[in-house]
């Protein structure tokens, strides 16, 4: 009969006498079992080192996944910045340097613009708006800050409600206009 061969530990229990021949062979066929029973089940061997590389990786995937979106919203909100610009800038109205003052509270603070006085008048019937850029405020009839305002709400400071100028026709007061600074 032929001895199965043997591992240095298994040869030094042997020659202490702690283990027999017989011992060693129900041993390794109690291992040949057990890994004929796990391939044919389809069991691997639980591999902790593979448990933590695969969890590792499902982190990464999902950190980039999550930076990638920071990064489209980024995209987007440049996108519409660019798009709120470019249509204020092909739709403003002049400012005068020499107009009158048009005063409108931004931010907690009075801030003025200097139109001409039918501009006044647009802005204060609602006709006209005023979209806030970085480089200042820009002057854009109503369809156009309407649009804005779609984009986004705090690019326009003021867009008042459209209101009618048509005097009625048995106004006594008719023939006199109200001024707008008026104070009680």
């Amino acid at each position: 009969m032929k001895k199965p061969q043997l591992t240095s530990l298994q040869e030094q229990l042997l020659k202490s006498g702690l283990t027999s021949d017989a011992k060693v062979k129900q041993v390794k066929a109690e291992k040949r079992k057990q890994t004929k029973l796990q391939r044919n089940n389809g069991v691997e061997p639980v591999d902790e080192i593979k448990l933590s590389a695969e969890q590792a990786r499902l982190q990464q995937v999902e950190r980039d996944r999550e930076l990638n979106r920071q990064r489209k919203l980024a995209e987007e909100q440049k996108a519409l910045i660019a798009q709120i610009k470019q249509i204020t800038l092909l739709n403003r109205i002049a400012q005068d340097a020499e107009g009158a003052a048009y005063q409108f509270n931004h931010d907690n603070k009075v801030k003025v613009v200097y139109v001409k006085q039918k501009v006044r008048e647009a802005l204060i019937n609602g006709r006209a708006g005023i979209v806030h850029l970085e480089s200042g405020y820009e002057i854009v009839p109503a369809e156009v800050a309407r649009k804005i305002q779609n984009r986004d709400v705090s690019s326009v400071v003021i867009l008042n409600e459209p209101t009618q100028d048509i005097p009625m026709e048995d106004d006594p007061y008719a023939d006199y206009q109200i001024p707008d600074d008026l104070m009680w």
